[in-house]
């Protein structure tokens, strides 16, 4: 395993990101339709903060008998600045994989924003990790 590899070599590139000014439905549906578990919330290129499905979850009353209508409810009521993760950690494009796996390891997030200086350009995923692990053996 090569411990100089950069993160841009497995870093999720087409990355699918919102507004601030976008619903949370959006979110939602962009979650559920695109099959993802995090979604980094942009100003311009700058990110300022990202969403995770169980966010929207912790806002959701599951069990409830009319899910749909107090989801929506819900959504109406809150906008993403008010649910989103406001304080992230990122890593610089060039930082390496074996850099971005202990800052994942060390922390309780499972999504990282890879920034080229401040733009944002990739994601990666504990998962990215797994694969790239996986594939080493």
């Amino acid at each position: 395993m090569k411990k100089r590899t950069p993160i841009s070599k497995i870093m999720t590139t087409n990355i699918i990101s919102v507004n601030k000014t976008q619903t949370l439905k959006d979110v939602a549906e962009i979650i559920k339709e695109e099959h993802i578990r995090h979604v980094p919330v942009l100003s311009g290129t700058k990110i300022i903060g990202i969403l995770s499905k169980v966010d929207l979850q912790k806002i959701s009353f599951i069990n409830t008998i009319d899910k749909e209508n107090l989801n929506s409810a819900m959504y109406d009521a809150l906008t993403i600045e008010q649910v989103m993760t406001k304080t992230i950690s990122t890593a610089q494009v060039n930082d390496t994989i074996h850099d971005v796996a202990l800052i994942l390891s060390e922390s309780e997030f499972h999504a990282l924003p890879i920034l080229d200086g401040e733009d944002f350009v990739g994601i990666v995923t504990t998962t990215d990790l797994i694969k790239y692990l996986v594939d080493q053996f």
